[in-house]
Formats: structure tokens, C-alpha cells, sequence
């Protein structure tokens, strides 16, 4: 039985692995190339088979397809299910994304995702990134009003600083924080995950595995030309050699648990306190079957030496 955490002070009992919708929108300008759209659905399935209990999407992932994908795949068993979609990076007629947190935009954006998930709810709805031209307090004040409203059951923010953070808890309380996370890019470690963990705001951390970096499989040659990983810094030398060379250190130390590097690196993840659960992507059935062995617990001395391999190879 996988483990559970509970999100924020008063939230609900999620998983300490959630399963990530994002790959399984397929292409659009932030994409993982071409999908599956029958083995993304029995992915999802078998991810709930095997105990996960939420699903964390956006209505960008794949310009709606992402959400129209979950729905197909928990319909019948949608009560059983904690659905997390995202809202505030929107797209016109020629596919162009921009992020908008305009309030009416925000009520557009709900109905749009509730029609698409085939819902009369979304249990946690949170803001994709933070828009610069729009009040966040104005923003905010929407996302409470629509949990009021109950077409939300919780409300959250992703990729959000202290600041920001401050500034919405002053109209209403933030339930989760969703920030990149992993042990390639630790920068939250510093400020926001010690605000969350002693304001009671729930984290549920993206990219553990740094978008299959760390899965001790990744090879750039086999990424798709469409993909956004090959625009990206830390998929790009002299980066990538650095990183390829800590990943290749972890692996003994993955064998001694019987693990991958990938389940190591979501392990690493959930071992941080002010995380309620990693979100792990997943495109196949395969894949959704390695990432619940990612729930274990990793031994202190060998946490101690994976910091120290970290400093030697990294930096």
C-alpha cells in the first residue's frame, strides 16, 4: 500500500507519488512529442490499480488534450479520483501561449476544464505561473471565490515565491505550492520549502525526476526533434556531462535498494519534510509501474553520501 501525506493543514490524503499528466497531451510548443492516446488512458488506469490516488494536469498540457485524456480515463471512478488541473497560460487561434490570470479569464479558463474533464469539479485548481500585468490579489480573490462556489474544492499556486505567496495568504489560504524539485535544482530548498512546511501550505513537487534526466535512462539522442527538452539549458552541454556523470555515481547506490536511479531520485524528493508528494509522468503502463517502486525510504548515511556526491560532480 503506497504511503500517504496530507496536503496542507486541512487537505486531503494524497499519495507521495501522484501521476503527471503532462506527456500525455502530446505535441504543442512545450511537448514530449507524439502520444499514445490508448496507452496514456491504460496508463492512468493502472496507476490507480496500483494505488495512486490523484492526477496532476493543465489546461495548456497539449491545448485541452491532456484533461479530455484524464477524463476518458477515470470516467465511472471519478469520485475516487483527486484531480488537479492548472489554469493562467492560454492560447489564441494560431496555438500562441501567453500567461493571463485576468480574473474573467480565470472564470473562462474553469468552465473550459470542468467541460473538458467532464466534471462538476476540479479538486484542486492552481495557477500555472505567476502573471506579471495582472494583480495577483485580483487573481486570488477569483480562485477563493470559485472554491466558495464549489467548483473548486482547494486552491494553489504553482511556481509562486515567498512573496507571492504572502500576498495571496493575506486575502485567503493557499492549500499547496507546485515548484520544480529534484537533485538538480534545489533552489526552493533555501526559503520557499521551509515557508510552506511552517505556514502549513502543502507542496506537491514537480519534475523529480528532472523530466527524465535523472531516470537513469536518458539519452538526448532518442528525444524527439519536437520535444522541449532539446531547447532547454540543463539538457545541453557542458551541463548535461556534469549531470550525466552524478547520475552515473547514483546507480550503485540504487542497486544496493534494488532501484533505478529514477526511483532514487523521486525517493530523494519525498524525503524532504515540507513535501506532501512527487509527481511522476508517465506515458505507458510500464513506466506508471516504476514509478510507484519509487516509494521507499532511503537510509540516512546514504542520504549524507549523496550530498556528498553531489558537491564532488555537480557543484
Amino acid at each position: 500500500m503506497m504511503r500517504t501525506r496530507r496536503l496542507g493543514n486541512d487537505g486531503p490524503e494524497l499519495t507521495v507519488v501522484g501521476f503527471g499528466a503532462w506527456a500525455i497531451g502530446g505535441p504543442w510548443e512545450f511537448g514530449w512529442g507524439p502520444v499514445d492516446d490508448s496507452a496514456s488512458v491504460k496508463a492512468i488506469r493502472r496507476a490507480i490499480d496500483l494505488g495512486i490516488n490523484w492526477i496532476d494536469t493543465a489546461a495548456v498540457y497539449g491545448l485541452g488534450h491532456s484533461e479530455e485524456m484524464v477524463a476518458q480515463a477515470v470516467k465511472g471512478i471519478r469520485d475516487n479520483v483527486f484531480i488537479a488541473t492548472k489554469c493562467g497560460m492560454v492560447w489564441d487561434e494560431n496555438k500562441k501561449i501567453r500567461v493571463h490570470l485576468g480574473p474573467e479569464s480565470i472564470r473562462s479558463e474553469i468552465e473550459n476544464s470542468l467541460r473538458r474533464l467532464n466534471t462538476d469539479h476540479v479538486d484542486l485548481y492552481q495557477f500555472h505561473w505567476p502573471d506579471p500585468h495582472t494583480p495577483v490579489e485580483e487573481s486570488w480573490a477569483v480562485m477563493l471565490k470559485l472554491k466558495e462556489e464549489g467548483k473548486v474544492r482547494y486552491v494553489g499556486v504553482s511556481n509562486f515565491d515567498v512573496s507571492l505567496l504572502k500576498r495571496c495568504m493575506a486575502l485567503g489560504p493557499v492549500q499547496s505550492l507546485q515548484p520544480p524539485y529534484n537533485l538538480l535544482k534545489r533552489e526552493v530548498e533555501s526559503e520557499i520549502l521551509p515557508y510552506c512546511l511552517k505556514n502549513g501550505i502543502g507542496v506537491v513537487a514537480y519534475s523529480p525526476m528532472m523530466s527524465g534526466l535523472l531516470s537513469g535512462k536518458f539519452d538526448i539522442n532518442r528525444v524527439a526533434g519536437d520535444d522541449w527538452r532539446r531547447r532547454d539549458k540543463m539538457f545541453q552541454e557542458p551541463q548535461l556531462t556534469k549531470e550525466m556523470a552524478f547520475i552515473e555515481k547514483l546507480r550503485p547506490l540504487a542497486s544496493k535498494y534494488g532501484k533505478t536511479v529514477g526511483q532514487l531520485s523521486v525517493a530523494w524528493v519525498n524525503i524532504n519534510p515540507a513535501v506532501t508528494s512527487s509527481i511522476v509522468g508517465a506515458r505507458n503502463v510500464s513506466q506508471v509501474e516504476d514509478n510507484v517502486a519509487a516509494d521507499f525510504e532511503i537510509a540516512k548515511d546514504d542520504l549524507q553520501r549523496i550530498e556528498k556526491l553531489s558537491k564532488e560532480t555537480i557543484g
